[in-house]
């Protein structure tokens, strides 16, 4: 090096700060902005379709995430951990629109916990319910934090029209695996 001047050194901490901006897994990087809704689509591995009975198990799932619908045993202090405006489980994917509620310390809840424990039960439960092992999910999910109220509406009706333009149904709310807040709702 030019100037004979010390090299900085870099730190190797792995310890994260409890929101970073970028949180990378595997081969995306992941945006989390404090207070935004998020987008989120996750697949099934080898895009396995899904039978009724495991799309009802990952939609009452993702509603007790949010609150709108109590767990059989609800845990000691449990509180939900999203904020939820839209979710639709397709027979090989799910779309979610979603915002992480703050914990206790006022730090939102991180997204990458939230579909961990999400994907993880899920996938333990399928797994047991239909009598199979191994993974259910893709490692890797997508999401897309929304900058806008439009944004928001335009993603809601995005997750409404899915399952119709899948030719799985003539109308959104024929589809059995679909749930809109009545906020959103038309």
């Amino acid at each position: 090096m030019a100037g004979g001047g010390a090299r900085p050194t870099r730190s190797m901490s792995t310890k994260a700060p409890p929101l970073t901006k970028y949180r990378y897994r595997r081969r995306l990087p992941h945006l989390q902005k404090a207070d935004a809704a998020i987008f989120v689509t996750f697949c099934t591995g080898g895009r396995r379709v899904l039978p009724e009975v495991a799309r009802d198990l990952v939609l009452e799932h993702c509603l007790r995430e949010a609150g709108v619908a109590r767990a059989p045993s609800p845990a000691k202090g449990w509180s939900p951990r999203i904020h939820l405006y839209a979710a639709v489980v397709m027979p090989d994917h799910v779309h979610l629109l979603l915002s992480p509620l703050r914990d206790e310390n006022g730090w939102p809840f991180p997204l990458p916990d939230i579909l961990q424990c999400l994907k993880g039960t899920t996938a333990h439960r399928i797994n047991r319910l239909l009598h199979t092992s191994g993974p259910v999910w893709e490692e890797e999910s997508f999401d897309h934090v929304l900058r806008s109220d439009e944004s928001l509406k335009e993603k809601c009706e995005y997750i409404r029209q899915n399952p119709v333009k899948a030719g799985l149904v003539q109308k959104p709310e024929d589809y059995r695996w679909l749930w809109v807040n009545p906020e959103f709702q038309p």
